[in-house]
């Protein structure tokens, strides 16, 4: 848990130590297409050497704050993988479910800045009217009962620059919605609590699917609002990789039941997984082990290479 008091924002002179993380949720096992996301951010970290001499950090977050979609036991399957797979973690592992205290200030503090409201409106309702959200109950003074929570939007940020992906422009009018921070089934919404997390840990880059691409406006949105009113903070530099998409389009996910991957023998996947993100690895990596592949793959890493895609297919 964390005390808003207590937080301290990146400072100047420490721009240049590079604080990366991985923040799977534990609603399934890790399988290809997040071993691609996991090893692109592990590598970016651990290959950044700053002007003292020191490697760039490594962070791991179990986002296990949505019960209803938690798979018993993957958040303790998550970290055997990861472990076996020679991507090992610096600190002690972050669990947003122990972070509820921490939101709940955020919470607080928007509420008395007038920077959020309560809304009742209905996904159904919305997608009638075209799909984006138009405002209609920032002025209706809700109460919290069967309310959602929205943060007033003051910014609309569109557009950055991605590290992999070059300037990435998103849809205004989605950037411009006051979109939830809380959800109506008493739930912390995503958006709130990975800014709050990213803040908390000091995340200098965030490196990640490209199917976030489009959240992370929101997240600018949600910095900047912080940032601005009672939490000073530093803005991560963002990167999006490919996603790993079936010949049938679709993406490799927890959700479209993608297998998961094998802790016996992780060599194959992680060569396979190193070829994805353009890092051409040498054939005598077939017969090596899991740290000399780890160690290659830092040693030759190179963001360049990634490819500029939204999507690869993988079959």
């Amino acid at each position: 848990m964390q005390n808003l008091h207590n937080m301290r924002p990146l400072e100047p002179n420490k721009a240049l130590q590079y604080r990366g993380r991985f923040a799977p949720s534990p609603s399934g096992l890790l399988h290809f297409g997040s071993l691609i996301a996991a090893l692109a951010s592990f590598l970016d970290a651990k290959a950044f050497v700053n002007a003292n001499g020191e490697q760039g950090k490594w962070l791991l977050r179990l986002e296990d704050i949505d019960p209803p979609r938690e798979q018993q036991g993957a958040s303790s399957a998550i970290l055997t993988t990861l472990a076996a797979f020679g991507l090992h973690w610096d600190e002690t592992e972050l669990y947003q479910s122990q972070q509820s205290q921490y939101y709940r200030e955020i919470l607080s503090s928007l509420t008395q800045q007038k920077l959020s409201y309560y809304c009742q409106c209905t996904r159904g309702q919305i997608k009638s009217i075209g799909g984006i959200y138009q405002g209609h109950c920032r002025s209706a003074n809700h109460q919290a009962s069967g309310c959602a929570i929205r943060l007033v939007n003051q910014y609309g940020l569109h557009k950055f620059n991605d590290i992999f992906q070059g300037e990435v422009v998103c849809d205004q009018a989605l950037a411009d919605e006051d979109f939830i921070i809380h959800r109506k089934d008493g739930l912390f919404a995503y958006q709130l609590a990975v800014v709050a997390d990213d803040i908390a840990q000091n995340i200098s880059h965030v490196v990640r699917g490209c199917d976030l691409l489009e959240p992370t406006a929101r997240q600018l949105t949600f910095y900047q609002t912080l940032n601005a009113s009672f939490l000073p903070c530093t803005t991560p530099q963002y990167g999006h990789i490919p996603l790993a998409i079936t010949r049938q389009g679709y993406k490799l996910s927890k959700q479209n039941k993608a297998p998961a991957i094998k802790n016996k023998k992780p060599q194959p996947a992680l060569i396979a997984a190193l070829a994805f993100l353009g890092q051409s690895p040498e054939p005598e990596l077939a017969g090596a082990s899991v740290a000399e592949i780890i160690q290659w793959a830092i040693k030759n890493w190179q963001r360049s290479r990634v490819p500029n895609k939204v999507e690869i297919n993988i079959d």
